[in-house]
């Protein structure tokens, strides 16, 4: 068994903390194109399909709080209220980073045929595929295996699993779920324990002490002590402080990733939502905040969106798994812009929302906008979003 193969199989049982090795590149022969180095894109995917509507909220059509007696939001609590629509009251950072021209709201995104399952549609999602398509390889799995040159580590994923999203044929990339340990294993390499098994802890600081990235990772860290923002406290909170930690500390990656759970509100909405939705202002804001501070934010995009949205009637206490619902673009010298009409509540597709944008469209204008890529290369077909950028 070769190195490589070693690694590969070792991945597997180490939740993801080390993938392959010696990242192989291939140059846009067909275009000519050069990517654009200075651009960053950073995903935060809600897992559990978030409502939407309760989310950037049309409260001026009458048809919403007659869906939704119970879990609409009054419109006295509706903030940044714009031609009917508005934000729920728990992401006021967000009202005010739009009022500052810095957010972009894309809605009603999805895509034909939808699929309702959390797995499958998040699997839509991840490769870029066609409902009824099945595809290996993640859409910025097949963007960095063609268009990233000379890269060792062009993506990072923190999370407890690894990202389909990110899946590559040849490109390198890495999950870490614990920047902690890996601080400590710099700090401490011959008497940390990562495992409480004998076996998988030898393998697991093998691959610590064989991965260029892990090397590259801590380099950044290290550089980037000198920056010392303040930010929120929770989970969501400080994979994004690490992750500005690695763009300050100058990090060569240009695709990050990192999710978080909690969205399935079938029941008891309003209350798990209301926290779930503080979660993710505060950790944006104080990230977007870091960015502004240290004059990144036109450099770095984020991305903000689920796998699908809620169904347009209440189910009681809560909203079961419907289809559209927006995304939202952060950064980036995005123009600030609303795009897309107000959902139409009266036009339904069995009671859910009929989708207006594709979102491989959203994916081709992230990729030619700030990478300067073809998305027919990756087979992305969908027309590129006009007035996003």
């Amino acid at each position: 068994m070769n190195r490589r193969n070693f690694l590969q199989l070792t991945a597997t049982g180490t939740s993801g903390l080390l993938l392959l090795p010696n990242f192989l590149t291939a140059q846009n022969l067909m275009f000519g194109d050069e990517i654009n180095s200075d651009n960053i894109l950073v995903f935060i995917q809600l897992n559990g399909g978030n409502d939407g509507l309760n989310t950037f909220i049309p409260f001026g059509n009458p048809l919403y709080y007659e869906n939704r007696p119970k879990i609409a939001v009054s419109k006295d609590k509706i903030i940044n209220a714009i031609k009917g629509m508005g934000f729920h009251p728990a992401l006021k950072d967000f009202a005010s980073i739009s009022q500052e021209g810095n957010l972009s709201i894309i809605q009603n995104v999805g895509y034909p045929n939808p699929n309702r399952s959390h797995f499958r549609s998040q699997e839509i999602w991840q490769t870029a595929s066609d409902s009824n398509q099945f595809l290996d390889y993640g859409w910025l799995g097949r963007f960095l295996d063609i268009q990233c040159k000379d890269e060792d580590l062009p993506s990072l994923n923190i999370d407890s699993i690894d990202n389909l999203a990110l899946k590559t044929q040849s490109a390198n990339n890495i999950t870490i779920k614990d920047f902690n340990k890996i601080v400590r294993y710099n700090t401490e390499e011959s008497e940390l324990k990562l495992s409480d098994n004998p076996q998988l802890d030898f393998v697991r600081k093998l691959q610590y002490a064989s991965n260029d990235g892990m090397d590259l990772i801590n380099k950044a860290l290290q550089k980037s002590q000198k920056f010392n923002e303040n930010y929120a406290t929770n989970p969501l909170s400080k994979n994004l402080e690490w992750i500005a930690k690695l763009i300050k500390g100058e990090l060569s990656s240009k695709i990050y990733y990192t999710s978080l759970n909690g969205f399935d509100t079938h029941n008891n909405q309003i209350q798990t939502h209301q926290k779930q939705l503080t979660i993710l202002n505060d950790a944006v804001f104080s990230f977007y905040n870091d960015m502004k501070i240290n004059n990144l934010l036109n450099r770095v995009t984020m991305v903000v969106f689920s796998e699908f949205g809620r169904r347009v009637k209440e189910n009681g206490t809560g909203t079961d798994h419907g289809t559209a619902g927006p995304m939202i673009i952060i950064g980036g010298n995005n123009k600030g812009k609303i795009i897309g009409k107000n959902p139409d509540l009266s036009k339904l597709d069995n009671g859910d929302l009929i989708f207006e944008n594709d979102f491989r469209s959203v994916y081709a204008t992230l990729l030619k906008e700030k990478f300067n890529f073809n998305p027919k290369l990756i087979n992305i077909k969908n027309t590129i979003i006009e007035g996003v950028f």
